[in-house]
């Protein structure tokens, strides 16, 4: 009987902090939905998709804008952008494969692997070439092969013939081993090296090895032409001194592509860092063996500066204490990242049809956002709190404010924010329109008081006797 009631108890004790956990993520997406609409208007964005996921679960994802500003497309969560330089993750996983395989080891040679390479080799002292030092963008060799593809208006991609009949034309920028230089060259030739030691087409093996078995449909080593200006998202440029972008036309990167060619959606990404979640959790194999997932996401390049570090294909940062892990992407018309959090086993994904964009502020915003909601405590949301909440004026200082609610009080967050978690400030509700600043030692500051209209309406709220007018109402912007 004691122990029945012990569970009974755990029961109840387990539902209201559930519940309490669930109210403070659908507020935190509350924020999310409202600052990236915000900002895709404020940062002038054709169109941006976010994805949110939580070990397995996706917590969130959204379009805001246009995928196609023209004919109108609604930018969403299934939209497929080229996700540029994320490709190299899923080569560098390939990659990763073939050596658990024992079909090549980390320290091979290019040369031994590809024996058609014959880049110069410009330092005599230089040790060789390797697998590993192409996974760590160590290699010395130059970023790019020899055209000039990132250059408008046509953005013209070599094929793979050509670029390696370019190799002997071309000779390396550093010793091996010696500085951190990305090179989008080195991994085009771990792409030949996946195809030749496979003996099977490059996007063919990526298709079956490691798309199909983490189910991302709606990922391809390319751009789908047939889908530009419709499900796959159109680019834009750079904004000019009149803040507008030009339209761009889709690019092709044909032998580049295990460098910067596939084409993705937030969702399916959501599913590619579920699946590291789910990997170095239960341990085993899925895809790689856990072990080997874990090795890529150590440190296995530091630069001489000791700010600039790489693992085997995955970028490597410090933050909070840990490591994080991902990759960001820059192609004609396309800005995208991934980041991903394996100690805390959150990701968030960003995808936006536009160049001279930091998707990486996005990405962090999200995240910032969902672990205060997550980390900070609740409490009892006693008096009804949704009359206060809307856009209210702050102008000439700032275009707007946000007033929400946020674990049983109300949020103010200025909007564009580059910190919307940061720069979030708390009311503390005394009695009916009468709230206190919380000060960042959760001691009361000032007090803010709402006004209402004849009908009950809030029209205003004053602080430090001065009044910011409420504007609208909170825009309603669904999951």
């Amino acid at each position: 009987m004691k122990q029945q009631w012990m569970i009974v108890m755990g029961l109840l004790w387990w539902l209201p902090m559930n519940l309490y956990s669930q109210t403070a993520i659908d507020e935190a997406i509350t924020v999310m939905n409202l600052w990236l609409d915000a900002q895709k208007d404020f940062d002038n964005l054709p169109g941006i998709s976010a994805a949110l996921v939580r070990d397995q679960d996706l917590l969130w994802s959204k379009g805001f804008g246009w995928a196609d500003q023209d004919n109108q497309v609604p930018a969403r969560a299934d939209t497929k952008y080229s996700i540029c330089s994320i490709s190299k993750l899923f080569t560098s996983i390939a990659v990763m494969q073939l050596y658990e395989d024992g079909k090549l080891r980390l320290d091979d040679s290019i040369e031994d692997l590809l024996p058609w390479y014959d880049l110069n080799q410009h330092f005599n002292e230089s040790g060789p070439i390797t697998i590993r030092s192409l996974l760590t963008h160590s290699s010395g060799l130059p970023r790019e092969s020899a055209f000039a593809y990132w250059s408008q208006p046509d953005f013209e991609f070599p094929g793979i013939e050509q670029i390696r009949d370019s190799l002997r034309s071309q000779e390396t920028l550093y010793p091996a081993s010696t500085y951190f230089q990305y090179s989008n060259l080195g991994m085009t030739l771990l792409g030949e090296v996946v195809a030749t030691v496979s003996k099977m087409p490059y996007g063919d093996y990526i298709s079956k090895f490691i798309l199909e078995p983490l189910d991302m449909k709606n990922t391809e080593t390319y751009l789908p032409t047939n889908e530009w200006r419709s499900t796959l998202a159109t680019g834009y440029s750079a904004e000019d001194r009149q803040g507008k972008r030009k339209m761009l036309d889709l690019f092709d990167a044909k032998g580049v592509a295990a460098a910067a060619g596939f084409s993705s959606t937030v969702e399916d990404l959501a599913k590619f860092a579920a699946w590291q979640f789910r990997l170095l959790k239960d341990g085993g194999k899925e895809v790689l063996k856990a072990s080997t997932l874990k090795y890529m996401q150590q440190v296995h390049w530091m630069d001489p500066d000791w700010k600039t570090s790489w693992g085997l294909g995955f970028s490597i940062w410090e933050e909070n204490g840990h490591s994080m892990v991902g990759h960001g992407g820059s192609c004609p018309g396309y800005r995208s990242t991934i980041v991903i959090d394996p100690v805390k086993r959150v990701a968030a994904v960003i995808m936006i049809n536009a160049q001279a964009v930091n998707p990486s502020k996005y990405a962090k915003g999200i995240l910032a956002l969902l672990a205060k909601a997550v980390n900070e405590t609740a409490t009892a949301d006693s008096l009804q709190l949704d009359r206060y909440t809307g856009i209210y004026d702050n102008q000439p200082w700032w275009p707007e404010e946000a007033i929400v609610k946020w674990q049983g009080k109300l949020a103010s967050i200025p909007l564009p924010s580059t910190d919307p978690a940061g720069e979030m400030s708390l009311m503390k509700q005394e009695k009916a329109n009468i709230f206190h600043r919380l000060r960042k030692d959760s001691s009361l500051g000032e007090e803010i008081r709402f006004e209402t209209d004849q009908s009950g309406e809030v029209e205003k709220y004053w602080q430090h006797n001065n009044y910011y007018e409420r504007s609208r109402e909170l825009p309603d912007l669904d999951r």
